[in-house]
């Protein structure tokens, strides 16, 4: 993946480049930025840490859930969605009501974000993935491994903004002496979120973003 990110900038001869990742994607551009750190200006790794981590259950049942909306091609969103709400009941049953709720309004950001990769087939009108999921779920046990550990020599000496969910723990505390090794000019933002930071505190998220990015423009003058 992160050669494809790194042949997208070199076909479109982009200059000045701004890295946003979540999750995943978070891995994936500071890896990028960790062995071709001249390709980019700045770096925005949300919620995911420079280390080799498990994933959360979450991941696990999400996928199954789009795997069998790649399978059965809905006609509708909202089909789709009833399907991923099937893998969520287990969750709002061991909960309190209180709880119950606040899983039910972190869960329907979740769903709306993942439903965006849906797309409509043109021969049978039905919806399917975007993405490849079969191949996304046939690698979910190395899906948390970061291809650089801490006594590597890399470095990205970049502005780099890490943006974390206060309520998740892909980004604790303790890694942040191996975040300051590989990204020595790193700033820490805590989101009022769980790891879904984009989805959950989408406002936040934009004005996190856009503060950092006045303050690279700043030092650039």
């Amino acid at each position: 993946m992160a050669d494809d990110v790194e042949q997208f900038i070199h076909d479109h001869s982009l200059a000045n480049v701004a890295l946003i990742g979540h999750s995943m994607g978070a891995k994936v551009a500071m890896t990028v930025a960790l062995r071709s750190p001249s390709l980019l200006r700045a770096l925005i790794p949300v919620d995911n840490a420079p280390v080799d981590a498990n994933l959360k259950s979450d991941f696990h049942k999400y996928v199954r859930g789009l795997r069998e909306i790649e399978d059965k091609r809905p006609q509708k969103q909202v089909e789709a969605d009833a399907i991923l709400q099937e893998y969520e009941k287990a969750s709002w049953s061991s909960a309190r009501w209180r709880e119950a709720q606040l899983i039910c309004q972190q869960n329907l950001a979740i769903r709306q974000f993942l439903l965006t990769n849906l797309i409509r087939s043109k021969d049978s009108g039905g919806l399917h993935l975007r993405i490849p999921i079969k191949i996304l779920a046939a690698s979910l046990d190395n899906m948390g491994d970061f291809p650089y550990k801490g006594s590597s020599d890399a470095r990205f000496d970049g502005s780099t903004l890490v943006m974390r969910g206060s309520r998740s723990h892909y980004v604790a505390d303790d890694v942040l002496p191996v975040i300051g090794q590989f990204f020595p000019r790193f700033i820490l933002k805590d989101i009022d979120s769980g790891h879904w930071v984009i989805s959950e505190q989408p406002e936040a998220f934009r004005q996190a973003v856009v503060e950092f990015m006045l303050h690279v423009d700043s030092q650039d003058t």
